[in-house]
């Protein structure tokens, strides 16, 4: 049986993703994740869920996601097993982006379930693996493809 602080740790590690990466907090992003982390977000991306480290999520979210004027994610109705050393939260979410975009609407907003795979480690809960399952979305979605140009240049 998990204790209650065991799961109020892992909803609060679950929603430091979010958090860290609306306010730019990068370093602190990367302390919230696992050694390795497989990251699934094929339901918006296609492909293949990918197997990176904390630095490599860290790049690539501040390249695209930095590039935006603003985001907010919020993840609710967080459900959380525990088992030992490991744990699932499965939560929904809402992500809208904002850019300035002179020839389209500069809001899109995304939503759907998270899961997060989790491991106990000796500094506390680390995200091991996020599926993002992308439900519904409304607004430019192109916004995606000016911010991510903007953060490779």
């Amino acid at each position: 049986m998990s204790t209650v602080e065991d799961r109020l740790a892992v909803v609060e590690t679950c929603t430091r993703m979010a958090w860290h990466a609306d306010q730019r907090e990068w370093d602190l992003l990367a302390g919230i994740f696992a050694d390795s982390v497989t990251l699934d977000y094929t339901s918006l991306n296609g492909g293949e869920p990918a197997e990176l480290s904390p630095e490599q999520i860290v790049a690539g979210w501040s390249a695209t996601l930095g590039s935006f004027d603003a985001t907010q994610h919020l993840i609710t109705n967080h459900l959380v097993d525990v088992d030992g050393d490991t744990a699932v939260c499965t939560a929904s979410f809402q992500a809208t982006h904002r850019l300035a975009n002179p020839l389209g609407a500069p809001l899109w907003t995304l939503g759907g379930t998270y899961r997060f795979d989790l491991v106990r480690t000796g500094s506390g809960w680390r995200i091991s693996g996020v599926v993002m399952t992308a439900t519904w979305a409304d607004g430019n979605k192109d916004l995606l493809s000016l911010a991510a140009a903007a953060g490779s240049q």
